[in-house]
């Protein structure tokens, strides 16, 4: 990914507003790779924010003006040597004067692109600053987007499995002949890091975020789309709405593009006045072998797939015992026998699918999905071991929805059904908790023991009457129990347990450290 020619010739350092999250690093460790200067701010230190720091990127973590290096904030006497049509960059040698950013409007006298996250409040000083002072300022997702347009993005959606699903098809990408560059929603164990380049490839996979519709920036060459469950109602207000965000975001990939989407998933949830999520909702039941998906004057060619039952791209053969999960993956030409999964757990079977669907259109080999798929070590924080001894296992999960809760704890059931369980659950938002308590006690219901910790609040002020007890009231399980963070270790001698899960996006994974030193 050399092309860089869509950046304004006064272009040479960029600040990032948030910039310890996982997407935000991503790009800030791109721009680094390019030779780029890259800063930044975050509330707090992180170990991703400290791995940043260690590659040679500053950020502070105080929200106030004099924080912002000078380099960032002040005026490049540089500037006016570079107001020519075209400029040099240390990394891509001349480049043409682009016009992709929309940067030509960028004060001659500041040279710092400012690219923020949604989840930055407007009151910031640091903001504030930046937005008074006449810088160019862009969403992660417009960055994003022009990426997207300038190579061939391979762009996951969706309300869960994004994540595991555009790290495995990096991943096997990356394994192939084809190879591939990526901004992952994740870290990779393979990698240890959320951003792969190539120097021969101009396929970049993308997570595309459906947050304050951040994936409508974006230009897919391919997409996937691997769960509509109601999500983000603070934003969008209704399941509805939600829907028909997906079915926009379908409308943006490129003239003689590919659509994939799990079978079923536009199902009944469809509003018939809407003729694309109508569209959708016939194709995906009754399957589509490349049926033609045709949105205003752009073709698209539309194939399902599924982890469990037959549609154009499949898994069949499903046999897990002994720590090994093998299945067959049926495409609509072959039947590639005995992929095994590095990671065995069954949620993957449906991820692996899509993953393996869409590095067989763009030419990977049976043989190298074969070895690629059992090479895969999985990603930091998504069902993630962290202690498996005869004693004790320690697992954590990213999961945040109740959705990705059931399937979660499911998988843990299943994996040590003759083990003592107990998941301790970390709501993540205010909103999300006061859409979906239910849900979340349902799911959580199907262990014996629980645990809850305050609802870590991320970008949201309390909402009154909104807790972590709302959801225990409707627990089920015989042993429950509601706790803070600081008395969690206490909270965790009382009980009985040989498989410990702890599950949710906010900060509860940086207490297993110590869960693991008090349990040896």
């Amino acid at each position: 990914m050399d092309n860089l020619s869509t950046l304004n010739s006064q272009l040479s350092t960029l600040y990032f507003l948030g910039i310890g999250g996982i997407g935000m690093s991503a790009i800030a460790r791109y721009f680094k790779a390019k030779g780029f200067e890259v800063a930044g701010y975050d509330r707090t230190s992180t170990l991703l924010t400290r791995e940043l720091e260690a590659e040679g990127i500053k950020i502070n973590y105080v929200d106030e003006v004099e924080a912002i290096p000078s380099e960032f904030r002040g005026i490049d006497s540089e500037a006016e040597k570079h107001s020519t049509s075209n400029y040099s960059s240390p990394v891509l040698g001349e480049v043409a004067k682009p016009e992709g950013l929309e940067l030509s409007t960028l004060n001659s006298q500041l040279s710092t692109l400012v690219v923020y996250t949604p989840a930055i409040p407007t009151d910031n000083k640091q903001y504030q600053y930046f937005l008074n002072n006449g810088f160019k300022m862009m969403k992660r997702a417009a960055v994003l987007g022009e990426i997207t347009r300038l190579e061939r993005g391979l762009c996951i959606a969706g309300t869960h499995g994004k994540t595991t699903t555009s790290t495995m098809t990096a991943h096997i990408l990356k394994q192939s002949h084809v190879d591939c560059n990526a901004f992952l929603g994740g870290i990779s164990k393979n990698y240890t890091s959320n951003l792969l380049l190539s120097d021969k490839s101009d396929l970049v996979v993308i997570e595309a975020d459906e947050f304050d519709r951040s994936f409508h920036h974006l230009s897919p060459y391919m997409a996937v789309i691997t769960s509509t469950d109601a999500d983000h109602l603070d934003i969008y207000g209704t399941h509805e709405a939600y829907l028909e965000s997906f079915a926009h975001f379908t409308s943006l990939i490129v003239d003689g593009g590919v659509l994939f989407v799990k079978k079923g998933i536009f199902n009944a949830q469809c509003t018939m006045h809407n003729a694309q999520l109508s569209y959708l909702s016939e194709v995906s039941n009754n399957g589509a072998n490349g049926k033609p998906y045709q949105v205003g004057s752009k073709n698209i060619t539309l194939y399902t797939y599924s982890g469990t039952e037959q549609a154009d791209f499949y898994a069949d053969n499903i046999r897990l015992g002994g720590g090994r999960l093998v299945f067959d993956f049926v495409t609509p030409e072959e039947r590639i026998a005995d992929v095994e999964l590095g990671v065995p757990v069954m949620i993957n079977v449906e991820n692996a699918v899509a993953a393996m669907s869409v590095a067989y259109l763009n030419g990977v080999t049976a043989d190298e999905l074969r070895a690629s798929m059992a090479s895969f070590a999985g990603i930091r924080r998504r069902f993630d071991f962290h202690l498996r001894t005869d004693k004790l296992t320690v697992i954590d999960d990213y999961a945040h929805h109740p959705m990705e809760l059931e399937a979660s704890l499911k998988s843990v059931n299943a994996l040590y059904s003759d083990k003592k369980i107990v998941v301790v659950f970390q709501p993540h938002l205010y909103t999300r908790t006061r859409d979906f308590y239910h849900e979340f006690a349902a799911a959580l219901s199907h262990v014996e023991q629980v645990v809850l910790v305050e609802i870590y609040p991320a970008r949201e002020l309390p909402i009154e009457g909104i807790t972590s007890q709302i959801i225990l009231d409707e627990v089920t399980s015989p042993v429950k129990r509601l706790t803070t963070k600081a008395e969690l270790i206490d909270t965790l001698k009382t009980l009985d347990f040989d498989v410990l899960l702890t599950v949710g996006a906010g900060d509860i994974d940086t207490y297993i450290p110590s869960i693991i030193k008090n349990e040896e």
